[in-house]
């Protein structure tokens, strides 16, 4: 098969596990938003998960990548697999006795109370364990069952929300009740920990048979091999993560939760941006190692590149046309919407993180997996930079620009470094043409226009009939071509 349109398909289905579940995930934006009617509730809310975020990188520790690396290149595949599983196994049940025993401390930390630190520490655990099995069923090309189980933890985490959030509460009108004994006002952020630990849970389940299929072998010279590789990527995922949560950690110190919150829910209507680049990356994560020694494997890596800005510009362009009704239509709650001129900044960041994935296959086929985290770091400081230092003047201004400032800076230095450690030749005037006739006509529609919609659809038509003019003939082969 055709290798672009074997990780076409892979990305549509990847796409799928990931597009499906944080569709169902983003019908719990208008609830929170609803729930939490100041926002200073969903600020603590967005606090909390970013630490969780961070929490994810160092109990991970690059071994989701390492694994891919390894699993390809390793002869005895198994020694791999069950290697992987023990480390984070006894690195994951060490981290829960750990803060367990200093819930205070951690408590004091992170700015979460008390009584979440166990909700937390739970999460992060299962979450940490399911890591290595779901990067099997990757690494095996197993999309489907991968997006099965994505989605039904994420229905099962929407669910359980629902319930908690909005019909626990009626059903506890009722005095006397069951209902009224079982429900807890003021408990929100609880509840919402509560469903997550049961999705959580029940996607370990459905993942445990592959714990149990395993033959262990704990091989200690290949796992030395695999955290030499891992560690350079656990640096650059804790820079990245820094680079993601940290303008919301520090809006809440330095301005208020209620600031933070408002900013946190407008900055998850760049999903669809951030959807689209998540789904690429996990179809051509794999595609890159699988391919590394191919003939002319360059050739085939700037193609994918070329695609993802194409496809990529038109999405950045189309969000922003309709950026105000798709605010309004997931954000019920007014109080958020001042927040909206964030978007286009957010949305442009997440398209040069995406090109930046792409650009970093050099570094990861070749093992300079320092590189990744040089380059993450430079980004993280800026993030912290800007945004300790803007965060006073403009508030969250200075964390969307920030953001956009991280990753553009990220993007262009691994294009440098990548130039010249293992060249690949990138058809920059494409690139720059539909990424700049993109970037043009969103400021004229956001800016200029201000979010009309007639004169944005117009815009957008006029770029399609550009896409389709000039990129027509050539997606029509990759995609619907029949192998001989």
């Amino acid at each position: 098969m055709n290798p672009l349109k074997k990780l076409f398909k892979q990305t549509f289905v990847y796409g799928l596990a990931t597009v499906l579940p944080r569709v169902l995930s983003v019908l719990l934006l208008p609830l929170y938003t609803t729930v939490f009617e100041n926002a200073a509730g969903y600020g603590e809310y967005i606090n909390i998960y970013s630490w969780i975020a961070i929490f994810n990188v160092f109990l991970a520790y690059g071994m989701e990548t390492a694994f891919f690396r390894f699993y390809h290149k390793h002869n005895q595949k198994k020694d791999v697999v069950s290697t992987s599983l023990i480390s984070l196994a006894c690195s994951s049940l060490a981290f829960l006795l750990l803060a367990l025993l200093f819930q205070t401390s951690l408590s004091e930390l992170t700015n979460i109370k008390v009584e979440y630190i166990q909700f937390t520490a739970f999460i992060l655990v299962l979450d940490a364990l399911a890591i290595i099995p779901f990067a099997l069923l990757r690494a095996n090309e197993k999309p489907l069952k991968y997006a099965v189980f994505k989605v039904v933890n994420v229905a099962i985490n929407l669910g359980f929300n629902v319930f908690f959030l909005l019909i626990l509460p009626r059903l506890a009108l009722q005095e006397g009740s069951f209902w009224s004994g079982l429900y807890r006002p003021d408990f929100e952020i609880a509840y919402i920990f509560i469903s997550n630990v049961i999705a959580s849970g029940s996607t370990l389940l459905m993942l445990a048979p592959t714990y149990f299929k395993v033959r262990y072998r704990f091989d200690t010279h290949l796992w030395r091999e695999m955290l030499k590789y891992a560690a350079p990527v656990m640096v650059a995922g804790i820079a990245f993560t820094i680079n993601e949560v940290v303008d919301k950690i520090l809006l809440t110190e330095m301005v208020s939760d209620t600031e933070a919150g408002k900013y946190g829910a407008c900055y998850k209507l760049a999903l669809f941006m951030t959807l689209y680049g998540t789904a690429f990356r996990l179809g051509v994560e794999p595609f890159f190692f699988s391919h590394a020694n191919s003939n002319n494997p360059q050739k085939t890596y700037a193609q994918i590149t070329n695609y993802f800005v194409i496809l990529g510009s038109f999405i950045l362009l189309a969000v922003i046309v309709f950026i105000e009704p798709l605010g309004k239509i997931l954000i019920r709650n007014n109080t958020y919407w001042e927040a909206l001129e964030i978007v286009p900044i957010v949305l442009l960041a997440s398209f040069c993180l995406g090109i930046y994935h792409n650009l970093s296959v050099w570094y990861k086929v070749t093992d300079r997996t320092k590189f990744g985290a040089y380059i993450s770091s430079i980004g993280a400081i800026l993030t912290l930079v800007i945004n300790i230092g803007l965060i006073p003047k403009i508030g969250y201004m200075a964390s969307a620009l920030a953001t956009l400032a991280a990753y553009g800076s990220m993007m262009c230095l691994s294009f440098y470094f990548g130039r010249k450690y293992y060249p690949i030749p990138y058809n920059f005037r494409k690139i720059l043409f539909y990424g700049g006739i993109s970037v043009l006509f969103s400021v004229l529609s956001f800016y200029v226009f201000n979010r009309n919609l007639i004169v944005g659809g117009l815009l957008l038509l006029v770029f399609l009939g550009l896409l389709f003019k000039m990129e027509g003939e050539r997606l029509k082969i990759i995609l619907f071509k029949r192998e001989n």
